[in-house]
């Protein structure tokens, strides 16, 4: 591990915390993380603060899952299968990622973002109450194919937002309310980061140490956030998701002028 100040572990094991928190209950934790990581320790390559924050994200994210599962109608079965079409997507995304430019890509998801949010402030009850009918198989194959597929190959090209995609994407494919759709992507989620783990382990290009402590504080912040979303219900969800969604856009904003 790399000399630290106590200063900045102590805060980077905050930004832990807080982005285990966020993650759960709407995705977009790795807008807090990631940064936090790169401005703590700018002299450690790209590479290892990939691999370090793969690593953090993948402890929290299965601890929010494992408490959605215990409290949350989630179909693990679907969840795990829309997971493995996304790991399939997400190295398709990445294998075209080198010849696609990030200044061509921001300005489209912006829009894209800015969509979104304009969609769930003018559908007050997107999200808000559960679909009783069947999830049929069609949609269950479209989930697959479109939120799997579709946005792991998004999260391999490009990366930013995946986790709030999916929320959404899942909200509006299978019907689900939003705290199922967050639990059910929480799943997806650790699928995705399991096959990015195994890739950065093996280039080792992971901080073990660090990633351990901090590991700590995102699974306490995970865990709480799940809980934090089944009690307060899919409204305080939307709140947050909105929240996340302009944070998001303002940072893509902020990314492609002043670069």
């Amino acid at each position: 591990m790399p000399d630290i100040p106590l200063t900045t572990l102590v805060l980077l094991c905050v930004a832990a915390m807080a982005a285990g928190w966020i993650d759960a209950v709407v995705g977009g934790g790795g807008l807090l993380l990631l940064p936090a990581l790169l401005l703590g320790m700018p002299q450690v390559p790209a590479a290892q603060i990939l691999g370090t924050n793969k690593a953090v994200a993948i402890v929290g994210t299965t601890g929010a899952a494992v408490t959605y599962v215990r409290k949350a109608p989630v179909q693990v079965g679907t969840a795990v299968r829309i997971g493995l079409a996304a790991l399939a997507g997400s190295m398709g995304g990445a294998f075209f990622a080198a010849g696609i430019s990030s200044d061509v890509l921001r300005p489209v998801i912006m829009v894209v973002l800015l969509g979104v949010a304009a969609f769930v402030m003018l559908r007050p009850s997107f999200g808000t109450h559960v679909d009783r009918g069947p999830v049929t198989r069609a949609r269950i194959a479209t989930a697959v194919v479109l939120v799997g597929g579709g946005i792991g190959f998004y999260d391999g090209l490009f990366g930013p937002g995946t986790g709030t995609f999916l929320v959404l994407a899942l909200t509006a494919v299978l019907h689900l309310d939003l705290v199922t759709a967050s639990a059910t992507a929480k799943i997806v989620n650790v699928c995705t980061n399991a096959g990015a783990l195994a890739m950065f382990a093996y280039q080792g290009t992971v901080l073990w140490r660090l990633a351990a402590l901090m590991a700590v504080f995102n699974l306490a912040g995970g865990m709480f956030g799940a809980w934090t979303a089944l009690r307060r219900g899919a409204e305080f969800v939307r709140g947050v998701l909105l929240v996340v969604v302009f944070s998001l856009v303002a940072k893509l904003a902020f990314d492609q002028w002043s670069g």
